[in-house]
């Protein structure tokens, strides 16, 4: 049902122990209470379907999918594919339902219900995924958080030929720095910005504009001259840029790549906090942003976390009593975020839905 949502799945063996909690899960289904009110017989899957949009669908709340089609998301990551063409049935029993798979146009034989099974596959053999992975797969190697200023010492552009002030993709550029001779692809950053605590304005995290990447082509080194040492600069040629680059723009490793399935799920344990910032320029953010938040892996935030998020109630003043007095309103559901990458104090999340504006300041918590 669900492949990685960039890079090729991952095989992952079953234990009987893990078959027998998925089957459970699958003969249980959810509660009808659990269904939208429209929620349709059947229905066919299409191309560009998630199963975020096919799970909005069958259900009140999206992210409950997982009960629906019987994952164990802790254990089986990958438990089916779901193809377009395929016919997915809606089975009500006993005060609970769940999906079996139906006759579609790429479907054959007699209903067969969705049982835990595992596949490999990748993104090429059309199956869908789980949120629009086209909206967050730039920040997954791009939009970078460090928990110390880290940047500040990292190595950095001193040169370009003929003294040019910018580089463009396919130039030159000279850099100097330690851990220079790492690797030899590197990904390049304009100076950090610091990411605060909406509420303490404690300094969560430093987030890095992402400006492209360059490859090495000779190693930096040193020259004795007149009985003294000179420093030598290491030669890179640009090769990827989304703003051209500048001297004292900063270079780091360009990690392995490693995309993992998103399940989603709520939080295990009760979570507040408040979205810091959004990504980009935008003053307000509206469905498919980006937003920073104030919550990381050490609070317990994960991959694939679903979150509810709040509008700060607004403050009005009352002129109906006997006295004019400054009330707050209450604060009042927004939407749904998705987090989909966790650093230590900050997390980034996609805006799933949104009824309002959102902005900087603004609350989320458990679903």
């Amino acid at each position: 049902m669900l492949t990685g949502p960039i890079a090729q799945a991952a095989t992952y063996p079953i234990t009987p122990e893990q078959r027998a909690t998925a089957q459970q899960v699958a003969q249980a289904g959810v509660p009808l209470s659990e269904l939208a009110p429209d929620a349709p017989d059947n229905y066919t899957v299409k191309p560009h379907d998630t199963l975020w949009d096919i799970s909005k669908l069958f259900l009140k709340s999206p992210w409950r999918w997982p009960e629906l089609w019987g994952m164990n998301r802790e254990e089986i990551r990958n438990p089916h594919l779901i193809y377009p063409g395929q016919l997915l049935v809606l089975i009500k029993v006993d005060g609970r339902a769940r999906l079996q798979l139906g006759r579609g146009s790429d479907s054959a034989g007699p209903t067969v219900k969705l049982s835990p099974r595992v596949r490999s596959s990748d993104t090429a053999t059309g199956a869908i995924t789980a949120i629009p992975t086209n909206l967050i797969e730039p920040f997954l190697t791009d939009a970078v958080v460090f928990d110390t200023d880290e940047l500040a010492k990292a190595p950095r552009v001193v040169a370009t030929p003929e003294g040019r002030v910018l580089a463009a993709r396919g130039d030159i550029a000279y850099a100097l720095g330690e851990q220079l001779a790492q690797a030899s692809d590197y990904r390049l950053f304009r100076n950090t910005t610091p990411l605060r605590d909406p509420t303490t304005k404690e300094v969560l995290g430093f987030e890095a504009p992402y400006i492209g990447t360059a490859e090495m082509i000779r190693p930096s080194g040193t020259l004795d001259r007149d009985g003294k040492t000179e420093a030598v600069p290491a030669t890179l040629r640009i090769k990827t840029v989304k703003q051209e680059v500048g001297i004292g723009d900063r270079l780091s490793p360009v990690p392995q790549r490693g995309f993992a399935a998103y399940v989603p799920h709520a939080p295990a344990e009760a979570i507040t906090g408040q979205v810091i910032s959004l990504y980009g320029d935008a003053v307000y953010g509206g469905q498919n942003q980006i937003v920073s938040l104030n919550k990381g892996s050490q609070d317990g935030l994960e991959r694939g976390h679903v979150l509810a998020l709040w509008s700060d109630g607004r403050r009005v003043t009352d002129t109906t009593g006997e006295r004019r007095q400054e009330i707050k309103l209450p604060d009042e559901r927004n939407g749904v975020l998705f987090v989909f990458q966790t650093y230590k104090r900050v997390s980034y999340a996609l805006i799933i839905s949104v009824t309002d504006a959102v902005a900087p300041g603004d609350r989320f918590s458990q679903p």
